[in-house]
């Protein structure tokens, strides 16, 4: 046995075979510890997140960017960006707390005072149509109302949002006829609908220059069908009865004269109409 071991020792093959399983035992250690430390620096890169603020605290904070800060004592700025992200962090963290729903309204007040309506108008008719019930929708239906308004056009212009602005009251006005936003919407309302009027007049007018008889007639009908108790009932009666008269329709013509006369004497509309009577006489 000495001998055998002392050839071992001295044969250089017999080394030479040894060393790939020393090899194979040294490197499955380095490759196990390898890759720990793979995982641990891993485990250090992942990311790691803030702990969110109470619904309370997020709430007050974003009142607070909503607020403002005066410059130089001259104006107010006001990031309402980084408002609505505040109000927007409780919507995401605490879905089921008192704090959402404020948050929601507060979302769109700063949308709308940032003259953003569109924005402001999905989030005021989204809790409107939530809540229906709760005392604060009536105030969101009104500043639905508000951002239609607010994109109003000249008279001569396309009216959508004078319309949509005119729907989302009379919903106010339906839904909730004691609160105390429908009488400032009753208000708007009567401001809208006279600003239809007129534009729905300026285009009868507009067919009427143009002997296009059937067509304003159908357009000063409407002024009286749609929007009568606006003081252009006398116009729009005495201009249809121009209509009338050039359609060959004189018999009908004549009593809508006889019409303004008897019920709007103090306007020109009758002036006009009993000119016409006269000379038809």
């Amino acid at each position: 046995m000495l001998r055998g071991l002392s050839t071992s020792r001295s044969d250089p093959r017999a080394r030479r075979r040894r060393r790939p399983a020393v090899r194979v035992r040294l490197l499955a250690p380095l490759a196990l510890l390898g890759f720990c430390l793979g995982l641990t620096a891993c485990q250090k890169e992942a990311p790691r997140f803030e702990d969110v603020k109470p619904a309370d605290e997020l709430y007050a904070e974003g009142l607070e960017r909503l607020a403002g800060k005066k410059i130089l004592g001259l104006f107010r700025y006001i990031d309402y960006d980084a408002a609505i992200e505040t109000f927007q962090a409780i919507i995401d963290n605490y879905p089921f707390s008192e704090f959402e729903e404020k948050a929601q309204l507060k979302i769109a007040d700063a949308y709308f005072e940032d003259e953003r309506y569109d924005e402001a108008l999905a989030y005021y008719q989204e809790f409107a149509d939530q809540h229906s019930t709760d005392s604060r929708a009536p105030g969101a239906l009104l500043r639905a109302a508000q951002c239609h308004y607010e994109q109003v056009d000249s008279i001569d212009r396309d009216q959508a949002a004078a319309r949509n602005a005119t729907k989302a009251l009379e919903t106010l006005i339906q839904q909730h006829p004691y609160a105390e936003e429908t009488r400032k919407g009753e208000e708007m309302l009567v401001e809208l609908r006279t600003r239809l009027a007129h534009n729905m007049l300026q285009i009868a007018d507009f067919y009427l220059k143009r002997e296009h008889w059937q067509s304003a007639a159908s357009r000063y009908r409407r002024v009286l069908d749609e929007y009568p108790g606006l003081g252009l009932d006398a116009r729009a009666l005495y201009r249809l009865g121009l209509c009338f008269e050039n359609m060959k329709r004189e018999d009908e013509a004549l009593r809508l004269f006889h019409v303004v006369v008897e019920n709007y004497a103090d306007t020109p509309s009758a002036s006009s109409a009993r000119a016409r009577i006269a000379r038809a006489e």
